[in-house]
């Protein structure tokens, strides 16, 4: 159970709940904030007072003033207006890490939503009801305004839902866990709706994958070097301890670890003097992706716990403010930052599928093939993995060098962050079927040196994969085993943070 209080979310609590299913509770102290806030707002009505997005329009229509008796209607209004998403929906743990995220921000007590609606947020995770939130629409400022509409629509019973396996409308799962759709009071709509959780979700769960794939593919790397006898004294801590970069310093040590016990490794001048730079510069490439990753990983912990709606509600509602907290700027730019990061090491991957199979870059058999010019191995499943880091340099355009005015050029520029953060879920994706490429022409080299000969580590991975995917022993349909693997990458329970015991210090 993890508990939410607007201020302590982090990515390891969002991968509990989000991945790992786990249900949250709301703090007291959260719950009295929003008792607080919301005490505010009603004041606020009763008091006539001029306030945007409680009585008055939205966007360019910000002047306009809303009588008493039309405020909640304004509500219902705004979110059936703005839910007009289009494409594919958000994957399933998205929509869910949305719906975790606003509530969250909702905590913290400067949105004046009442009581009912963070617990009937809360009640959607732990019920695992899921909007169906189409994934295209959002200009990232006023925040996610066509996704979190999608997803505000299954409070008041409308629009769909992933529940028990299956789409289905929202007023049939709420019906079936007992509950009954909500009618929006004054601002809750627009509280729901005016914030960063799309970006931000699709975001928490990119790092989440991000750093699994940036881990294996050390692992991976570690059998390359294996199956080509790189040289170990790359790794050589002084050299990297003489750059001073942390991040190039740890995979130069987890590669020591790694290999330390290898008998397949060669040292300096033993073969050849120095190896290509997508084997002897592991670290430093490895090493800056992971840079890249740590601070994706802290602005995405930042905006879990921000106050991202407009306006904000202080010191018991006689200062509202409106801002532009909405503005997803800082994470259009961190998504944009780790597309370029994920992309280089599928770069550096598939260099190293090249060195695997090209004749005349090792002396292994052609294309790791098993009868060479009758039967073509590994040949094409390196034009696949050139063909995925080709498309990865196309989606790594940064989506937040954009913007288009909207809403009659009051909101003149906005953040496309949403834009980034899809194109990197789609890069991720590439990464890992050119990392299923690379393992499983790594394991063919390793067996072509000896696999009896390789270190503890890289042989426990070889083994645990060779139970679902075999030898080229002749060719077959390669794309069966490039998904199974990759699938197994993202989902698999095998230990990749270094502390099996049969890794060598």
């Amino acid at each position: 159970m993890v508990e939410l209080n607007g201020k302590s979310l982090t990515i390891s609590d969002i991968k509990r709940v989000c991945i790992d299913g786990e249900e949250v509770s709301i703090s007291e102290d959260s719950m009295k904030a929003v008792r607080k806030g919301r005490k505010a707002v009603e004041k606020i009505v009763e008091e006539h007072r001029t306030v945007y997005g409680i009585n008055t329009g939205f966007g360019k229509f910000s002047d306009v003033s809303i009588g008493e008796g039309d405020v909640n209607e304004l509500q219902l209004h705004l979110i059936r207006s703005h839910a007009c998403g289009v494409g594919e929906p958000f994957p399933e743990v998205v929509s869910r890490a949305m719906v975790l995220l606003r509530l969250n921000t909702l905590l913290k007590g400067f949105s004046g939503v009442r009581e009912v609606v963070v617990k009937r947020l809360c009640q959607l995770v732990n019920e695992k009801v899921h909007p169906v939130i189409p994934s295209q629409g959002s200009l990232g400022a006023s925040g996610d305004l066509a996704p979190l509409s999608h997803l505000a629509l299954v409070l008041i019973g409308e629009g769909r839902v992933y529940f028990q396996g299956k789409k289905m409308p929202a007023a049939e799962a709420l019906y079936t866990i007992g509950l009954a759709p909500i009618k929006l009071k004054a601002k809750e709509g627009l509280a729901l709706i005016n914030g960063t959780q799309a970006m931000t979700a699709m975001g928490a769960i990119n790092i989440i994958e991000a750093e699994r794939l940036a881990m294996q593919s050390e692992w991976i790397a570690a059998m390359t070097m294996e199956g080509l006898h790189g040289i170990i004294d790359a790794f050589h801590p002084a050299i990297h301890e003489a750059r001073g970069y942390r991040e190039q310093v740890d995979v130069a040590a987890r590669m020591r670890r790694l290999l330390g016990d290898s008998n397949l490794t060669t040292r300096q001048g033993e073969k050849r003097v120095q190896d290509a730079y997508s084997i002897r510069c592991i670290p430093q490439v490895h090493g800056a992706s992971w840079q890249s990753l740590d601070y994706v990983h802290d602005k995405l912990e930042t905006e879990a716990n921000a106050a991202t709606d407009n306006p904000l509600i202080f010191e018991d509602g006689e200062v509202v403010v409106s801002g532009g907290n909405f503005h997803g700027q800082p994470i259009a730019l961190a998504m944009d930052f780790m597309k370029v990061a994920v992309a280089e090491l599928a770069n550096i991957s598939e260099r190293r599928i090249e060195r695997l199979v090209n004749p005349q870059l090792n002396d292994l058999p052609p294309f790791l093939s098993p009868n060479p010019g009758l039967q073509s191995g590994a040949m094409i499943m390196q034009y696949a993995a050139a063909s995925l880091v080709s498309e990865n340099k196309t989606l790594a355009h940064p989506a937040s060098v954009d913007s288009i005015p909207s809403s009659a050029n009051q909101e003149d520029h906005v953040s496309m962050g949403t834009i980034a953060a899809r194109h990197a879920y789609q890069i991720i994706a590439n990464l890992r079927r050119v990392l299923a490429v690379e393992l499983i022409c790594a394991m063919q080299a390793v067996e072509h040196r000896g696999v009896e000969h390789m270190a503890a580590a890289t042989r426990e991975l070889y083994e645990d994969v060779r139970t679902f995917i075999p030898s080229i022993e002749e060719d077959r349909v390669f794309a069966n085993d490039i998904e199974r693997l990759a699938t197994w990458l993202k989902e698999g329970d095998f230990v990749w943070d270094l502390t099996s015991q049969t890794v060598a210090n």
